[in-house]
Protein backbone atom coordinates (compact mmCIF):
# COMPACT_ATOMS: atom_id res chain seq x y z
CA UNK A 1 0.00 0.00 0.00
CA UNK A 2 1.14 3.51 -0.63
CA UNK A 3 0.39 7.14 0.14
CA UNK A 4 -0.52 9.33 -2.81
CA UNK A 5 -0.58 13.11 -3.06
CA UNK A 6 -3.79 14.68 -4.34
CA UNK A 7 -3.40 18.01 -6.13
CA UNK A 8 -6.76 18.48 -7.87
CA UNK A 9 -8.72 21.23 -6.11
CA UNK A 10 -12.07 19.54 -6.76
CA UNK A 11 -10.92 16.37 -4.97
CA UNK A 12 -9.48 18.41 -2.09
CA UNK A 13 -12.81 20.25 -1.70
CA UNK A 14 -14.71 16.94 -1.73
CA UNK A 15 -12.50 15.53 1.04
CA UNK A 16 -12.99 18.65 3.18
CA UNK A 17 -16.75 18.56 2.69
CA UNK A 18 -16.86 14.87 3.61
CA UNK A 19 -15.59 15.67 7.12
CA UNK A 20 -17.68 16.54 10.16
CA UNK A 21 -14.98 18.20 12.23
CA UNK A 22 -11.62 19.80 11.69
CA UNK A 23 -8.72 20.39 14.03
CA UNK A 24 -7.55 23.99 14.25
CA UNK A 25 -3.99 24.56 15.50
CA UNK A 26 -2.63 27.88 16.70
CA UNK A 27 0.46 28.90 18.67
CA UNK A 28 0.71 31.57 21.34
CA UNK A 29 3.47 34.18 21.58
CA UNK A 30 5.69 31.68 23.45
CA UNK A 31 5.24 29.11 20.69
CA UNK A 32 2.97 26.90 22.79
CA UNK A 33 0.63 25.00 20.45
CA UNK A 34 -3.11 24.85 21.07
CA UNK A 35 -5.36 22.57 19.02
CA UNK A 36 -9.15 22.58 19.00
CA UNK A 37 -11.66 20.24 17.35
CA UNK A 38 -14.18 22.48 15.60
CA UNK A 39 -17.21 22.53 13.36
CA UNK A 40 -16.60 24.34 10.11
CA UNK A 41 -17.94 25.56 6.82
CA UNK A 42 -16.07 25.61 3.52
CA UNK A 43 -16.73 27.43 0.29
CA UNK A 44 -14.58 28.71 -2.57
CA UNK A 45 -11.25 28.08 -0.87
CA UNK A 46 -12.29 29.72 2.39
CA UNK A 47 -12.76 27.92 5.71
CA UNK A 48 -15.21 29.42 8.21
CA UNK A 49 -15.10 28.62 11.92
CA UNK A 50 -17.11 29.99 14.81
CA UNK A 51 -16.56 30.32 18.53
CA UNK A 52 -17.41 32.27 21.62
CA UNK A 53 -16.42 35.93 21.32
CA UNK A 54 -13.61 35.57 23.86
CA UNK A 55 -11.35 32.96 25.41
CA UNK A 56 -7.90 31.47 25.11
CA UNK A 57 -7.94 30.83 21.36
CA UNK A 58 -9.24 34.35 20.62
CA UNK A 59 -6.45 35.86 22.73
CA UNK A 60 -3.90 33.73 20.86
CA UNK A 61 -5.30 34.71 17.45
CA UNK A 62 -5.23 38.40 18.36
CA UNK A 63 -1.45 38.03 18.86
CA UNK A 64 -0.76 35.57 16.04
CA UNK A 65 -3.44 35.04 13.41
CA UNK A 66 -1.70 32.16 11.63
CA UNK A 67 -3.59 28.89 11.76
CA UNK A 68 -3.22 25.34 10.51
CA UNK A 69 -6.36 23.26 10.01
CA UNK A 70 -6.48 19.53 9.40
CA UNK A 71 -9.28 17.35 8.09
CA UNK A 72 -9.31 13.56 7.92
CA UNK A 73 -11.74 11.03 6.48
CA UNK A 74 -11.97 7.33 7.05
CA UNK A 75 -11.40 5.02 9.94
CA UNK A 76 -10.95 1.67 8.25
CA UNK A 77 -7.83 -0.29 9.00
CA UNK A 78 -6.51 -2.40 6.14
CA UNK A 79 -3.60 -4.80 5.77
CA UNK A 80 -1.55 -5.84 2.81
CA UNK A 81 -0.56 -9.05 4.67
CA UNK A 82 -2.86 -9.92 7.61
CA UNK A 83 -0.05 -11.67 9.52
CA UNK A 84 2.43 -8.79 9.18
CA UNK A 85 1.81 -6.02 11.71
CA UNK A 86 3.75 -3.35 9.83
CA UNK A 87 1.61 -3.88 6.72
CA UNK A 88 -1.46 -2.45 8.50
CA UNK A 89 -2.50 1.08 7.57
CA UNK A 90 -5.44 3.34 8.20
CA UNK A 91 -7.29 3.88 4.92
CA UNK A 92 -7.99 7.58 4.96
CA UNK A 93 -7.62 10.88 3.17
CA UNK A 94 -6.34 14.03 4.81
CA UNK A 95 -6.11 17.72 4.06
CA UNK A 96 -3.82 20.12 5.89
CA UNK A 97 -4.49 23.79 5.14
CA UNK A 98 -3.00 26.96 6.53
CA UNK A 99 -3.80 30.63 6.36
CA UNK A 100 -4.46 33.71 8.42
CA UNK A 101 -7.60 34.27 10.46
CA UNK A 102 -9.60 37.44 10.14
CA UNK A 103 -12.70 37.97 12.23
CA UNK A 104 -15.92 38.95 10.49
CA UNK A 105 -17.64 41.81 12.31
CA UNK A 106 -20.34 42.86 9.80
CA UNK A 107 -23.63 41.21 10.82
CA UNK A 108 -24.72 40.43 7.24
CA UNK A 109 -21.33 38.80 6.53
CA UNK A 110 -21.60 36.85 9.79
CA UNK A 111 -25.01 35.57 8.75
CA UNK A 112 -23.71 34.54 5.31
CA UNK A 113 -20.81 32.68 6.96
CA UNK A 114 -23.16 30.92 9.38
CA UNK A 115 -25.24 29.75 6.40
CA UNK A 116 -22.05 28.23 4.94
CA UNK A 117 -21.24 26.60 8.29
CA UNK A 118 -24.71 25.14 8.70
CA UNK A 119 -24.80 23.90 5.09
CA UNK A 120 -21.94 21.56 6.05
CA UNK A 121 -24.32 19.74 8.42
CA UNK A 122 -27.88 20.35 7.27
CA UNK A 123 -30.01 21.10 4.22
CA UNK A 124 -32.29 23.31 6.34
CA UNK A 125 -32.43 27.08 6.07
CA UNK A 126 -31.81 28.90 9.33
CA UNK A 127 -32.40 32.41 10.63
CA UNK A 128 -30.24 34.21 13.17
CA UNK A 129 -31.29 36.92 15.60
CA UNK A 130 -29.24 40.09 15.93
CA UNK A 131 -28.22 39.20 19.53
CA UNK A 132 -27.04 35.76 18.33
CA UNK A 133 -25.00 37.34 15.52
CA UNK A 134 -23.44 39.84 17.91
CA UNK A 135 -22.53 37.07 20.37
CA UNK A 136 -20.59 34.81 17.99
CA UNK A 137 -17.04 35.15 16.71
CA UNK A 138 -16.81 34.18 13.03
CA UNK A 139 -13.38 33.24 11.73
CA UNK A 140 -12.59 33.56 8.03
CA UNK A 141 -9.54 31.70 6.74
CA UNK A 142 -8.67 31.96 3.05
CA UNK A 143 -6.49 28.93 2.35
CA UNK A 144 -2.92 30.01 1.55
CA UNK A 145 -1.28 26.57 1.44
CA UNK A 146 -2.81 23.12 1.25
CA UNK A 147 -1.62 19.55 1.05
CA UNK A 148 -3.77 16.49 0.56
CA UNK A 149 -2.96 12.79 0.78
CA UNK A 150 -4.69 9.44 0.45
CA UNK A 151 -3.31 6.67 2.65
CA UNK A 152 -3.32 2.89 2.13
CA UNK A 153 -3.91 3.08 -1.59
CA UNK A 154 -3.09 -0.10 -3.50
CA UNK A 155 0.03 -0.28 -5.64
CA UNK A 156 -0.63 -0.44 -9.36
CA UNK A 157 0.16 -3.84 -10.84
Amino acid sequence: MKTITIKEQEQISEIIQECNICFAAVADSKGTPYVLPMNFGYKDGIIYLHSAPEGRVIRILEENNQICISFCTGSDIVAQHPQVACSYRMKAKSVVASGKVTFIEDLAEKEAALHILMAQYSDKTFTYSTPALKNVKIWKIPIETVSCKAFAEPHQK
